[in-house]
Formats: structure tokens, C-alpha cells, sequence
């Protein structure tokens, strides 16, 4: 499967996990890697490296290797957090309060700025002084403060009828952690994340090594 720019999508998924090595690489004053010795760290063959890089403009120069900061930062921009997303968030429950308090979002442009859930008891209640609002409020704060993605941590049997809402309110991005998977315009693009799935791949892989 190929994006809009005809780059593999297994190249796009790839990208973080770069993005993430370079970044400790930086933070540890590393200036200049080989794609040899990044592929070593990466368990990614050097060969595979190059040909990802290659999509994007190639970064490296023969016997010189890639700067890593110049590497990172390009990244960074190919990934889009250059820019500021302001996302809400939808379900407050112990999957959602987590995610809200995963700080590091924010040191990557991800501004949290508002969460709702339809359960009175938890409407009011504040989570890193953001306060959970009710679901009433969903299209008019969408509205004011110009919000482009929703995280979804409600129950599967909510998820679709949202996801319904967000797209009629001009969300542009789904962030879907409900077990089950959205069908929403093509214009309106959606990360499903399935923790159980997750779960089962490593049962299996643990499985076929025992065997």
C-alpha cells in the first residue's frame, strides 16, 4: 500500500521508530552515524535504511554517514510535528486519564486541550487541571479552539456513533482506541490501535518459540 506521494506505507510506520533512535542518539551527543552502525542499533538491515531515507531525499553522504540532529529534525518536519495539533479527548476512563497524563506528548507539539465522557460522575472531574466535559459541549468546543484531532478511549459500542460526530464537526484525525474499526470518509484519517491484538501477536510469538 502506497500514500498520496506514492511512498510504501510500511516505509511511513517505520518513521517513528527512526524518529525515536535518532532522538536518543541526540540526546546522548552522538553528531554523525553510518548507516551500518544505525542498523545495528535498529536490528534493521543498513541496505533497508538507505532505501527508506532514499524516498524522502536520501540525507547521508558516501563514507560519511547521516548527522544525526540534520536526520532528526527532518523527521521531524516528514512527520508533521513541526506544526501543533490540538487534539480532545473522548472517555475518561483509566485508559484515557493515562493517556492524558503522558506528558511527552506535548514536548512533540500534541496540546490536549480538552476531554469528555457522557458519565455525569466523571463530568467536572479535572486531569491535569484539563476538567472532563460533557458530550453536549463536543461540537462548540471543536469549534472555538480550532481542534484537528480526537482520541477515541470510549467502549466499542460508542465508538462508531462518535466517530459519526467528530466527522460532522470537522475533525480531521481519529486517534481510535475502541476495539473496533471506523469507517469514516477518506478525508478524515484514522489510527486504530488495538491493545488485545497487540496482546494476542505476542501470545503467538511466544508460542511458536516454545514449539
Amino acid at each position: 500500500m502506497m500514500d498520496g506521494k506514492g511512498i510504501p506505507r510500511a516505509v511511513i510506520e517505520r518513521l517513528p521508530r527512526y524518529f525515536r533512535y535518532l532522538g536518543d542518539l541526540r540526546d546522548n551527543h552522538v553528531e554523525r552515524i553510518s548507516s551500518q552502525d544505525l542498523s545495528v542499533l535498529m536490528q534493521v538491515t543498513a541496505s533497508q535504511i538507505r532505501q527508506d531515507l532514499n524516498h524522502f531525499g536520501g540525507f547521508g553522504q558516501q563514507g560519511y554517514g547521516y548527522n544525526v540532529n540534520f536526520l532528526y529534525t527532518e523527521i521531524s518536519k516528514i512527520l508533521g510535528l513541526d506544526k501543533k495539533h490540538r487534539l480532545i479527548l473522548i472517555g475518561a476512563g483509566n485508559l484515557g486519564q493515562a493517556l492524558v497524563n503522558y506528558v511527552t506528548f506535548e514536548t512533540r507539539g500534541f496540546n490536549i486541550r480538552g476531554i469528555f465522557d457522557i458519565d455525569p460522575k466523571k463530568q467536572g472531574l479535572l486531569i491535569r487541571n484539563i476538567p472532563v466535559l460533557p458530550m453536549e459541549e463536543l461540537q462548540s468546543f471543536i469549534r472555538d479552539n480550532d481542534i484537528d484531532i480526537a482520541v477515541l478511549t470510549v467502549p466499542k459500542s460508542e465508538a462508531v456513533g462518535i466517530a459519526e460526530l467528530l466527522v460532522k464537526y470537522g475533525i480531521r484525525g481519529i486517534w481510535n482506541f475502541a476495539h473496533t474499526d471506523l469507517n469514516v470518509p477518506k478525508d478524515v484519517v484514522t489510527v486504530n490501535v488495538h491493545l488485545y491484538d497487540s496482546l494476542l501477536n505476542l501470545s503467538y510469538q511466544i508460542n511458536e518459540r516454545e514449539e
